[in-house]
């Protein structure tokens, strides 16, 4: 029985990337400045990705939206070989590394929102006594002046 599967190109360009990863193409040509993915080049100087790349910009955009670093994903990045997609094994190894600081980002959050009530009024003129501005008078240990400029 022949094999009557549609035969998937071994690469490509950066218009499918963009199209099938939902991201501009502006955003893998600095995905791939910063060293998060990598292309080659054509005969006719076009940009190619591996097919694989669509799993790399997904864990990308998907660490982006827990709000990680692009340094930080770049590290992770660097650890995965190159000549392969991301694995649900690679994902549970960097989703474990990353649940640490996004729990501690999430407790700092939510103490930051409970902390709010305590500023409705306030108006920001007790700066020595903010918690949210300066937490435990921090600023006043540093002399007297203004320093909150926007």
């Amino acid at each position: 029985m022949a094999d009557d599967r549609r035969k998937l190109p071994p690469s490509l360009t950066v218009g499918e990337v963009a199209e099938r990863a939902g991201v501009a193409v502006s955003a893998l040509h600095f995905y791939e400045r910063e060293g998060l993915i990598q292309s080659w080049r054509s005969s006719g100087n076009q940009r190619r990705y591996p097919r694989g790349v669509l799993r790399r910009v997904a864990l990308i955009k998907t660490a982006q939206r827990l709000g990680l670093p692009l340094g930080r994903i770049a590290e992770a990045l660097s650890n995965l070989p190159a000549d392969r997609p991301p694995t649900s094994a690679d994902w549970r190894r960097l989703s474990a590394s990353w649940r640490e600081d996004l729990d501690a980002r999430i407790a700092s959050m939510q103490a930051l929102r409970d902390q709010l009530d305590s500023c409705i009024g306030c108006g920001c003129l007790s700066l020595d006594s903010c918690p949210l501005r300066n937490p435990e008078d921090q600023l006043g240990k540093s002399g007297a002046g203004a320093r909150l400029l926007p």
